[in-house]
């Protein structure tokens, strides 16, 4: 008898050690990706993190506006390629790193700057301990509380990226003539749904493009009309006088020509009045599936602030590098190794 109970005795620890066995295998695949990000994730190891780079923010954004756009573009640029991990901050003597990439020259060199400056302003009080990939997430947070946009949780945890190279860039950021079609399956791609790629739209409240961007749309638009008829056409003239033919393309134009400093939901009241100035921004309304929506942020921002936090939280989630996928840089510009 008591060695039957010492042999079911040994079945069920051989059970629950198999159990145990499994819920761990279970834990470190489902933990890849963003399972390590939290949103107090320095809390022990760099508690003033968020202040520091606030206030690295501030000062910048107080030298120069193009701060806030730049930064923020910076963000979405970074995450649509190799994910969250500032794989456009590397600087290559070849230039042929990701930040080298013709979608991405128009990159304003504030944006840069302003986590480069962060980046040194964390180390001087928490050396190797904070990602610039945290830092440029930070960042993009608080240039849009900057501008007057929500406050959020930003989640912690990212490490930097080993991997940038420009050949990695095409196909992978949105392009100004998209449809709706080619922008949900961009989007898709990085695990965002139409509302959340609607609402990141919504950071084109700031910042601006240049004219070769939206040419297109001015002149020789069609055999029956010079200009995309979907334009204002008090819009389609002063963007015609501000980007007359063969104008320098890297001429400057805000995407939102009422409240180009103030992020806000104008945007939306823009592509409603026909006011969008790139087709990937004014197919937005023209789409039916896409046109409720941009009806209801446009009539209630808070519909709007909250669709974006959900959306920039989101995509602080894209690609996460974890473990020997990452590092933390020294400096942002140069891989460690």
């Amino acid at each position: 008898m008591r060695e039957r109970e010492r042999e079911r005795e040994r079945e069920r620890d051989m059970e629950a050690w198999r159990g145990m066995c499994y819920a761990m295998v279970m834990i470190l695949v489902i933990g890849i990706g963003d399972g390590q990000l939290a949103d107090n994730f320095y809390s022990s190891s760099c508690p003033n993190v968020e202040s520091i780079v606030k206030q690295t923010v501030s000062t910048k954004f107080n030298q120069t506006f193009v701060t806030i756009p730049a930064t923020l573009r910076l963000f979405f640029h970074d995450c649509f390629v190799e994910g969250a991990d500032a794989s456009i901050m590397i600087s290559s003597p070849n230039g042929d790193a990701e930040k080298d990439a013709p979608d991405n020259l128009s990159l304003a060199g504030d944006g840069f700057d302003t986590v480069i400056k962060a980046k040194a302003a964390v180390e001087a009080v928490c050396p190797g301990i904070v990602s610039c990939a945290d830092i440029l997430a930070m960042a993009a947070r608080d240039v849009v509380v900057l501008a007057g946009g929500p406050s959020f949780n930003v989640e912690l945890g990212r490490l930097d990226g080993l991997i940038s190279k420009a050949s990695n860039v095409p196909g992978n950021l949105p392009e100004p003539f998209f449809n709706l079609d080619q922008l949900n399956a961009l989007f898709a791609k990085n695990n965002l749904t139409q509302l959340d790629m609607i609402a990141l739209s919504g950071a084109h409240t700031l910042g601006f493009s240049h004219c070769g961007r939206f040419a297109n749309r001015l002149f020789n638009f069609s055999t029956s009309s010079q200009a995309d008829p979907s334009l204002n056409t008090t819009y389609s003239q002063q963007l015609m006088q501000a980007c007359p033919q063969n104008v320098d393309p890297r001429i400057a134009v805000d995407l939102d020509p009422v409240t180009p400093q103030t992020f806000d939901n104008v945007y939306y009241k823009n592509l409603v009045a026909g006011k969008g100035l790139l087709t990937s921004d004014e197919v937005l309304f023209t789409n039916p599936a896409s046109q409720p929506t941009v009806n209801d942020f446009a009539n209630n921002p808070n519909d709007f602030n909250a669709a974006f936090v959900t959306a920039m939280r989101k995509l602080g989630r894209c690609g996460v590098k974890s473990g020997s996928q990452g590092e933390i840089r020294k400096d942002c510009t140069a891989f460690n190794s």
